[in-house]
């Protein structure tokens, strides 16, 4: 399954996408601010990272351009979240989600964007 970072600074939120990965078999790691995903995402390679937008330290942008900088030889597929989307409009992101959107479209959005299947879909 994939390595997935996830950016958020509600920890509710955060620990539920968490959780919904976890349980689909990604391994995951959580960040509750943008510094802190950077440093997460710099010292560990992983698949896909999935970060809010509006993040105290630095905003989603911000930490996107640094995923975007920091591999330029390997496309990190990103995730934007928001309550307020059309602020990612244009920011790079491979794909946004609205707040609140359904797990399962996360769940496939993640297996989409990796190429790696859930293990729902494996078994269909």
């Amino acid at each position: 399954m994939a390595s997935v970072l996830v950016i958020e600074d509600d920890r509710n939120i955060r620990e539920v996408i968490a959780a919904a990965l976890a349980r689909f078999g990604h391994r995951v790691e959580t960040a509750g601010d943008g510094p802190e995903g950077i440093r997460k995402f710099d010292a560990g390679g992983y698949d896909l990272v999935i970060s809010d937008f509006r993040l105290p330290g630095a905003d989603g942008a911000a930490v996107l351009a640094h995923i975007r900088r920091a591999c330029p030889g390997r496309r990190v597929p990103a995730i934007g979240i928001s309550g307020t989307p059309w602020l990612l409009q244009g920011a790079g992101f491979d794909l946004v989600l609205t707040k609140p959107f359904p797990l399962k479209e996360l769940l496939e959005s993640v297996s989409r964007l990796t190429g790696l299947r859930t293990p729902s879909e494996a078994a269909a």
